[in-house]
C-alpha cells in the first residue's frame, strides 16, 4: 500500500471517535471555562492511537540527513525569503539573495538545497541553496564551458578593467571590452543587474572564470554586418549614429556596423579634432566612400555631401592678385593660410623673406596671424595654391650696386659660420660671406667661432658684388692697412727681436710671440739655449729672423743664431790673426837668408816674439 492510501486509513479511524463525541456532546450547552477535559480525554479513543497515529504519519515524511544536498520545491516567495519543501515535516527558509542570480524564479519550481540543520533552536528546517550551488559550481561551470551553454550571472561590483560576476555561486571576472560590441561609458549602469554570459575562460588551478556577454551577440552581429555590407554602393547615403570620437576619426552606428569617418573627411575646412563638427550620439548623414567585405570595414565621408569650397572659388581670381587669410597650420617648411573656408594655399618658408638664409616658417608667421599675400601658382583642377608675401617688399638685390658698391663700408650683424668664413647680415635679403683669410692681418685664425660670436654686430668692406647670383663678398680685415708692408721694414732677415713662446706643438715647432700683435715660428732644433737646455713655453728669448715672407705672412725664428753666429765670428777673427803672423814668419824667415851678421840679434829677438803670439 501506497503512503498515500495509509495516510487517508489513518485519518479516518483518528477522526471517527471524534465525531461521535462531538456528536454526543452537541446537545450540552456548557461554558468553556466550566468544560471538563479529563472527562474529555478520558472518553476519547486518541490517546490510545497516538503512537501509532504518530508513526504512520512518520512514514509518510522524507528522511532528511543534515550536510546533504537533497532537490526541494518552491512553495512560496516574498521580499525577505523562499519556502522551500523538501518532504520534511516543515518547510524549510531560504534567504532570497541567494536567488538573485536567478531572477525569474517562481513557485513549483525545483531547486537544489543543503541541509544545514534539521531542526533549529525555534523548530525550523535551514536551508541554503548557495552553498548547495557551490559544491556543484565547478562542475556546472565546467559543463558550460564545455557545452558552451548560455548562463545567467549577477552582476556584483565593479573593479579595474571591468566587472565582477556571480556565476553558479563563483565569483567570475568580466572585462570591459567583453560587456558589449560598443564602447562603454559608464560602467556602473551594469551593477546590480542580472545578464546572459557565456564562459570563455577557466583556470581550474587558480579557480578563475573569466565570462562574457558580447560573445553572445557577436555571432548576431557578425551575420547583420555581412548582410549590410552585401547591401552598400559607394556614394549611397545612409544615417546613422555617432558611436566615438578618436584623434583621427568618428566612428559611426549604421544600424549593426560600424563606419569610420576619417579626419579628413569631416570637414573641407581644417580642424583640429572631430569633436569640432560632431557630438556623441549625434544622428547625421553620411555618404559611402569604400568598403571592404572581407576585413567589413567602411570608409564614410561627411564633407563629401557638401559642395567642394573650390568650385565657390572667385573665377576672377589669378596669379598676382592679392589674397588676404588666416594662418591656419604652420610648418617648418612653410604655412598654410585659408583665404576662404575649405580653400588654402601654402607661403612656403623661402616666399616669406628675399633672405637667402632660410630659416623656420615660425620666424616670421604664427598660427592665427591674419596676412596679405601675392598669388603665385594657381591650379584649380588640382585644388593647390601657393603664396607669397616677401613680393609684397620691393626686392634689395634690385639695385645692390648702388647701395653696397665695392670698398664700401657698412656694419653686418653675423648670422653663422662655416669652416671657410662668416655669413654676415647686411639688411633683410642681403647677405654676405667673410671668408676667413679677410678676417685679420696678423692672427692665424682656425674657426671663425674664435674671432667673433653669431649675433654680434661686425664692420665689413665689400670686396665683390655678385648681382645675378645674389653673392656679396666682404672683408673685414681691409678696414685698415696692410701691416706687413710696416713688418718688412722692421723683420729684416739678419735682425734680432725679443719674443715670447706661446706654444709649442707635436710637429716638433714653436709658435713665438713677437713685438706688435705678431707671430712667429721657430723649429725645436733652433730653440736650443747656449747652456745646452731646451727652451719652453712661456720663455722670453731673443730671435733672429731667418726667413721673411710677405706673402704667406711668414716669419722663421731662429734662437740658436742669436747665440752661435758671434762665437763663429770671434774664431775667425782668431785665424785671420794666426794668418798673419804665420805669414810674417815666412816673411821673416827669407829675409834672414839677406841680413848682415849684425841684424841678426835683432831679427832672432823679433822672431821669437812672433812665434811666442803665435802660440
Amino acid at each position: 500500500m501506497s503512503n498515500e492510501n495509509e495516510n487517508k486509513v489513518v485519518e479516518n479511524e483518528a477522526v471517527a471517535p471524534a465525531a461521535e463525541i462531538k456528536k454526543r456532546k452537541s446537545n450540552a450547552s456548557i461554558p468553556v471555562d466550566q468544560f471538563n477535559w479529563d472527562e474529555f480525554e478520558k472518553d476519547a479513543p486518541y490517546e490510545e492511537d497516538k503512537a501509532s497515529i504518530e508513526e504512520s504519519y512518520n512514514q509518510t515524511l522524507s528522511k532528511v540527513v543534515e550536510n546533504e544536498v537533497v532537490e526541494g520545491t518552491v512553495m512560496a516567495i516574498n521580499k525577505r525569503e523562499v519556502l522551500v519543501n523538501i518532504g520534511y515535516k516543515s518547510e524549510g527558509v531560504i534567504n532570497v539573495a541567494e536567488f538573485r542570480y536567478n531572477p525569474e524564479l517562481k513557485v513549483g519550481d525545483k531547486v537544489e538545497v543543503y541541509v544545514e540543520t534539521a531542526v533549529d533552536k525555534k523548530g525550523q528546517l535551514i536551508l541554503s541553496h548557495k552553498k548547495a550551488h557551490s559544491l556543484r559550481s565547478w562542475d556546472l561551470v565546467n559543463e558550460a564551458y564545455e557545452n558552451e551553454t548560455v548562463i545567467k550571472g549577477y552582476v556584483k561590483a565593479r573593479t579595474k578593467g571591468g566587472m565582477i560576476v556571480e556565476v553558479f555561486g563563483i565569483e567570475a571576472f568580466l572585462p570591459g571590452s567583453q560587456i558589449e560590441v560598443k564602447p562603454i561609458r559608464d560602467y556602473d549602469v551594469y551593477v546590480n543587474k542580472t545578464m546572459d554570459f557565456k564562459i570563455v575562460k577557466i583556470n581550474n588551478e587558480y579557480r578563475n572564470v573569466v565570462v562574457s556577454h558580447k560573445a553572445l551577440i557577436e555571432a548576431e552581429i557578425e551575420a547583420q554586418k555581412a548582410d549590410i555590407i552585401g547591401k552598400l554602393e559607394k556614394g549611397q547615403v545612409l544615417e546613422g549614429t555617432v558611436k566615438n570620437i578618436t584623434t583621427y576619426g568618428v566612428f559611426v552606428d549604421l544600424g549593426g556596423v560600424d563606419g569610420l569617418i576619417h579626419i579628413t573627411d569631416l570637414s573641407w575646412g581644417r580642424i583640429n579634432h572631430p569633436e569640432e563638427i560632431v557630438t556623441l550620439d549625434q544622428k547625421i548623414n553620411v555618404v559611402i566612400l569604400d568598403f571592404d567585405e572581407a576585413k567589413k570595414r567602411i570608409a564614410l565621408g561627411l564633407k563629401q555631401l557638401q559642395a567642394h569650397p573650390w568650385e565657390a572659388l572667385n573665377p576672377d581670381l589669378k596669379v598676382g592678385d592679392i589674397v588676404e587669410g588666416k594662418v591656419v597650420v604652420i610648418a617648418d617648411y612653410g604655412a598654410f593660410v585659408e583665404i576662404q573656408p575649405g580653400v588654402e594655399g601654402l607661403i612656403h618658408v623661402s616666399e616669406m623673406s628675399w633672405s637667402l638664409h632660410l630659416r623656420s616658417a615660425q620666424d616670421f608667421l604664427k598660427v592665427g596671424d591674419t596676412v596679405k599675400a601675392v598669388v603665385l601658382t594657381l591650379d584649380r583642377e588640382e585644388r593647390k595654391m601657393s603664396l607669397g608675401i616677401k613680393q609684397l617688399k620691393a626686392d634689395p638685390w634690385a639695385d645692390i650696386n648702388v647701395k653696397y658698391p665695392i670698398n664700401s663700408k657698412h656694419t653686418a650683424t653675423v648670422r653663422n659660420f662655416t669652416n671657410f668664413g662668416v655669413f654676415v647680415e647686411l639688411e633683410e635679403g642681403v647677405d654676405g660671406l667673410i671668408h676667413i683669410s679677410d678676417l685679420s692681418w696678423t692672427k692665424k685664425i682656425k674657426h671663425p667661432s674664435e674671432f667673433t660670436s653669431i649675433g654680434d654686430s661686425i664692420e665689413v668692406v665689400v670686396l665683390d658684388v655678385d648681382q645675378e647670383n645674389r653673392r656679396l663678398s666682404l672683408g673685414h680685415k681691409q678696414l685698415e692697412e696692410n701691416p706687413w708692408d710696416v713688418f718688412e721694414t722692421i723683420f729684416t732677415l739678419g735682425s734680432t727681436h725679443e719674443g715670447t713662446i706661446i706654444s709649442i706643438n707635436d710637429k716638433g715647432g714653436a709658435t713665438v710671440a713677437l713685438p706688435y700683435g705678431i707671430e712667429g715660428f721657430c723649429s725645436v732644433r733652433n730653440l736650443a739655449k747656449q747652456d745646452g737646455t731646451q727652451a719652453k713655453v712661456e720663455e722670453k728669448l731673443q730671435f733672429k729672423v731667418t726667413e721673411f715672407n710677405k706673402a704667406s705672412k711668414k716669419i722663421i725664428l731662429s734662437h740658436v743664431r742669436t747665440w752661435e753666429e758671434p762665437r763663429h765670428e770671434e774664431k775667425a777673427e782668431k785665424n785671420s790673426e794666426i794668418d798673419s803672423t804665420q805669414k810674417a814668419v815666412k816673411k821673416l824667415k827669407a829675409n834672414l837668408e839677406k841680413t848682415t851678421l849684425g841684424d841678426i840679434s835683432e831679427l832672432a829677438e823679433l822672431k821669437n816674439k812672433l812665434e811666442q803670439e803665435s802660440k
